[in-house]
């Protein structure tokens, strides 16, 4: 069995999209990181962690786990514990380059493979007032960055340059290139559906 650990509803949903069948069990892991840590190296500690919870309950199985952070610099910006902090993120984000990673460690009793994916995202210039009543819509309080960029915040966007859907939350091409080579199926058909 692929077992999706993530209750993402965009990770499950590009999942679906991709043909795969899976089974969504989420990881309980600890997620804190440690100080200075770059985001590149954050995203792929965050994604291993949450795969080796999940593969010590279900060892005969394939993991798929991920994790994205928006990164401003050096500096990660994380989901908002409120409004007032999704205020705070979408403020520093206004008019700026930032960028966007996803890690993502696939994991079965071969072993395991992890990487990441960055994208660029630029911000139009935001009024307080813009800011305001996309908070107001609810979609910042669950996404990294405080935005959504399949949703209302694809408005806030002024280009990108990248993989889209790794800013959506998983680089879906690069996963299920992996996903078939962990399979050892490297000829399953692109747009096939395939499992265990």
């Amino acid at each position: 069995m692929i077992i999706l650990a993530s209750a993402s509803p965009r990770r499950k949903e590009l999942l679906s999209l991709a043909g795969i069948e899976y089974t969504v069990i989420p990881s309980e892991c600890d997620e804190a990181l440690p100080e200075k840590i770059s985001p590149p190296e954050a995203v792929t500690l965050l994604a291993e962690r949450k795969a080796d919870d999940v593969f010590k309950r279900y060892p005969d199985d394939i993991i798929i786990a991920a994790d994205t952070v928006v990164a401003l610099g050096e500096k990660i910006l994380g989901k908002p514990k409120n409004e007032t902090d999704a205020f705070k993120m979408l403020r520093m984000l206004s008019g700026k380059m930032h960028t966007v990673y996803t890690g993502v460690c696939i994991m079965n009793k071969d072993g395991k493979d992890i990487f990441f994916c960055s994208t660029e995202v630029e911000f139009y210039e935001l009024t307080d007032d813009e800011i305001t009543e996309y908070i107001s819509t609810g979609e910042p309080t669950d996404k990294a960055g405080a935005y959504g960029i399949q949703g209302k915040g694809a408005l806030l966007v002024k280009r990108i340059s990248g993989d889209y859907l790794n800013v959506v939350g998983l680089p879906l091409s690069e996963t299920v290139r992996k996903l078939r080579a962990c399979l050892h199926k490297p000829d399953t058909r692109l747009f096939g559906k395939f499992s265990l």
